[in-house]
């Protein structure tokens, strides 16, 4: 019985102990307690880094803030809107480019890492009047609907037969050692990367293939 009414007042104290807590914490101080003054964040002006690159050619010079992504330095400051902004987080392929002969997602790096690199954008493959053989193999074979996704599945698709080109194998070569076959199972690995919302991988992959036919 003893043993009963303890675990019952045990209990009743546990209970009481954190209807006191709760209590406490919405209660406001006294006037009598002076409240601490909480010092004002602020956050620190933006560092600017001058540096120089070329970009398609041409010989370009930047003062940005250092977190500016090379993205944003070629669309906002050099005004190069061909390389879109997709998710902004390096799993679109949109913003594909090429630096220095390799390409990279131009939204996960930043512009200041380039000092002294070349870029080529998709202006930089070709123009209306004189097209990139990629681009005129993209036109032919319907290889895009909204058209978003279509500098940077040309600028990975250029990159990807020049990687087959030179021997850099892929997740599906069969052997590290063999130069990789210029076949779809590599195409498909490596265009992944780029994804087109509409589905037009099927045209992506014949406007490629086509290309490579005539370089092989």
């Amino acid at each position: 019985m003893n043993d009963h009414s303890d675990i019952n007042m045990s209990r009743r104290n546990v209970l009481i102990a954190g209807a006191i807590s709760a209590t406490a914490a919405t209660v406001p101080l006294s006037a009598a307690e002076p409240q601490q003054a909480t010092a004002t964040a602020t956050t620190p002006p933006p560092t600017p880094a001058k540096f120089s690159f070329e970009v398609n050619g041409k010989q370009q010079t930047l003062e940005v803030d250092t977190r500016t992504t090379l993205l944003d330095a070629l669309r906002e400051h050099l005004h190069l809107t061909g390389t879109k902004k997709g998710c902004d987080h390096g799993q679109c392929g949109a913003c594909t480019v090429h630096v220095n002969g390799r390409r990279i997602n131009s939204c996960l790096s930043l512009a200041v890492m380039h000092n002294g690199d070349k870029i080529t954008t998709i202006e930089g493959l070709g123009t209306p009047n004189q097209l990139h053989p990629m681009q005129a193999a993209f036109i032919k074979h319907d290889g895009y609907q909204c058209g978003y996704c279509t500098p940077g599945q040309i600028c990975s698709a250029v990159a990807a037969l020049d990687e087959i080109k030179q021997g850099i194998p892929s997740h599906v070569s069969g052997d590290l050692n063999v130069r990789p076959l210029l076949n779809e199972a590599e195409l498909r690995e490596r265009m992944s990367g780029n994804i087109c919302r509409c589905g037009a991988y099927s045209n992506i992959i014949d406007a490629i293939t086509e290309v490579a036919g005539r370089t092989a």
